[in-house]
């Protein structure tokens, strides 16, 4: 093996050697993104763990060991993996049905979930089946992202206005709790909000490359502890459980496995599709292509290592991997860094980060969420396709209305419809030579030859597509019945399946049975190796297939009816010239009773 092929084996094997070199040179931009990543996560990972009925710090250990796994064996260099809601919350109905929410034999069942999500997931990378995720459109893509955007902001109105009610599971219901508790705002935790967000903007502006959100964080809690408000009634993150994840066998059942078996697929493809679509999102801004199966892979690799070391169920957060970008991450470096940042506050400055203002942490996840909208691509969505714009208004207002989870299957499904629909209506084309330089056109207003018809086929044959090929056609021959010869270009066919070889000898059949028959010419190797494998070519016939156009018009004219061609006005082909004047000297022949040349007559 040469060292070519061997330095591409072990990149394949161990993807995180592509990046690695380049961390000496950005490990600066990489390291202060993850501090601000580790300080976001802070409030995030407690809350998150809560909502899967888990106790807070394993809500910490999952934005640790598979964020950093994710990093190392995945190909976005943006996205943060870690613990989400919609995992959370599937988390928590799965298993509080089966034991009580914090309890051992709970955490127990959630680690082997864990483990079993992370199984279902390598094994779905390794089978290559990544690919599937490019049914996902970039069209879904922006309404999910643009859709989630608008969710974390809700989210977070009420530690911005210092409300004190609990979130609900939708976004209208949400905006209806704020609007119902406005009166009760807080004008420190706004006025923290608002410093927050200007130090943010500032810092943008003036130092671009500074770690704006970290300034800003710090500078709304300097303001927040100078000014005495927390004791009017600025919520601070409070005291973290100081402690690292540490290694532990997840408690393999038979009886468990197989309750948890359903549970783990959905979640498998949950956090896929959220981890994907995520990656993708940030990819469209930063230019950088995403490996699904690699991507199927890290999180599978992350999953099932993160259950050894406390950690549940985690797939890409929206929010972490946009502050993540916005921070300017310039490698998965900053994952890792992120990681150490946050193992590191846990260890030694846990009581420093408990005096950070959750308004403060609110405005910057503002920033996060408004960075997430692609305005560009949605205004060119809206004027370029109407398509497009259907599929990411459908997402986007699932994303608002559904489970969230259920928002990129919506959109997903609607994409692949459409496209289906597309494919399964190729284009049937009536072709005639352009009178100048005699090229094939589409052009109604062209005369037509009255005995011979040409058709190009344009798209895919297999079965959906068939019952649409047959209607056009006999559509298109309506408007001229006497024809009664038919020449299929095949140029446009890249595929076709045995529905569509068994339709085509079917319309041969029929043309013939009516005294008419069909040619065919420019078949691609790919349906000619079909069509004889099936028998087709013995049933249409060798001298029935031409290899191009040129030679079939130039056959199929010859064999037309001259006494016809003599009365036509028109002159479509070049070769009508030669049957004008065979018609005009076999009428002279017969005229003066001379014998019909044969040469004319070929």
């Amino acid at each position: 093996m040469t060292n070519t092929e061997m330095k591409k084996t072990l990149t394949a094997i161990f993807p995180f050697l592509k990046w690695i070199s380049t961390v000496k040179t950005s490990w600066k931009d990489d390291l202060f993104a993850g501090l601000t990543g580790a300080v976001v996560v802070l409030p995030q990972g407690v809350a998150f763990a809560m909502i899967a009925g888990m106790p807070p710090e394993y809500g910490l250990y999952s934005a640790m060991i598979p964020a950093v796994i994710a990093a190392l064996f995945g190909s976005s260099k943006h996205l943060i993996s870690g613990p989400t809601t919609a995992i959370s919350l599937v988390i928590f109905a799965s298993i509080s049905a089966i034991t009580e929410p914090g309890s051992n034999y709970y955490i127990e069942l959630t680690l082997l979930l864990t483990l079993m999500t992370g199984v279902f997931q390598f094994i779905l990378g390794a089978a290559r089946l990544g690919g599937l995720i490019n049914f996902v459109s970039h069209s879904v893509v922006i309404g999910f992202t643009t859709g989630a955007a608008i969710l974390i902001a809700s989210s977070q109105l009420k530690h911005l206005f210092g409300l004190q009610y609990k979130n609900a599971a939708h976004f209208v219901d949400n905006i209806g709790l704020l609007i119902k508790n406005v009166h009760d705002l807080n004008i420190y935790s706004l006025m923290t909000a608002a410093v927050t967000l200007f130090i943010v903007l500032f810092v943008r502006k003036v130092r671009p490359k500074w770690p704006s959100m970290l300034f800003a964080m710090v500078g709304g809690a300097v303001l927040a502890v100078s000014m005495g408000w927390q004791g009017k009634g600025v919520k601070v993150v409070g005291a973290l459980p100081s402690a690292i994840p540490h290694f532990v066998l997840p408690h393999l059942s038979l009886d468990s496995i197989r309750v948890l078996s359903t549970p783990a697929m959905a979640i498998a493809m949950l956090g896929l599709m959220e981890a994907v679509s995520i990656a993708r999102s940030i990819a469209m801004k930063s230019g950088q292509k995403i490996d699904g199966n690699q991507e199927f892979i890290g999180q599978g690799l992350s999953n099932i290592v993160g259950s050894l070391f406390s950690a549940y169920a985690s797939s890409g957060s929206f929010t972490r991997s946009g502050v993540n970008y916005s921070a300017g991450a310039k490698t998965p470096a900053a994952a890792i860094f992120a990681a150490a940042w946050l193992m590191a506050i846990l260890m030694f400055v846990v009581s420093y980060a408990a005096y950070l203002p959750i308004a403060s942490m609110a405005a910057v996840i503002l920033v996060v969420a408004y960075n997430l909208v692609d305005f560009h691509h949605i205004r060119t969505t809206f004027r370029l396709s109407k398509q497009d714009t259907a599929v990411m208004l459908v997402t986007f207002l699932s994303t608002l209305f559904l489970e969230l989870e259920f928002a990129i299957y919506v959109g997903a499904l609607l994409s692949i419809g459409l496209f289906l629909n597309k494919t399964a209506q190729p284009k049937v084309l009536p072709r005639v030579p352009e009178i100048h330089n005699r090229q094939l056109v589409t052009d109604p207003f062209l005369p037509q030859c009255p005995q011979m018809g040409m058709i190009m086929i344009d798209g895919d044959l297999y079965f959906a597509a068939m019952s649409h090929v047959e209607e056009n056609i006999t559509r298109l021959q309506a408007f001229t019945p006497t024809q009664h010869t038919l020449l299929i270009i095949c140029s446009s066919i890249n595929q076709i399946d045995l529905s569509g070889v068994e339709s085509l000898v079917h319309m041969v059949d029929e043309y013939r049975r009516n005294n008419k028959d069909i040619y065919f010419c420019g078949i691609k190797p790919p349906m000619m190796k079909l069509m004889e494998k099936s028998g087709a070519v013995e049933e249409i016939r060798h001298d029935h297939i031409f290899e191009s156009k040129e030679q079939a018009i130039e056959t199929l004219v010859s064999m037309q009816d001259t006494g016809v061609c003599s009365e036509c006005p028109h002159r479509v082909f070049w070769e009508c010239d030669a049957k004008k004047a065979a018609a005009k000297a076999t009428a002279k022949e017969v005229a003066f009773g001379l014998p019909q040349s044969g040469l004319l007559q070929s």
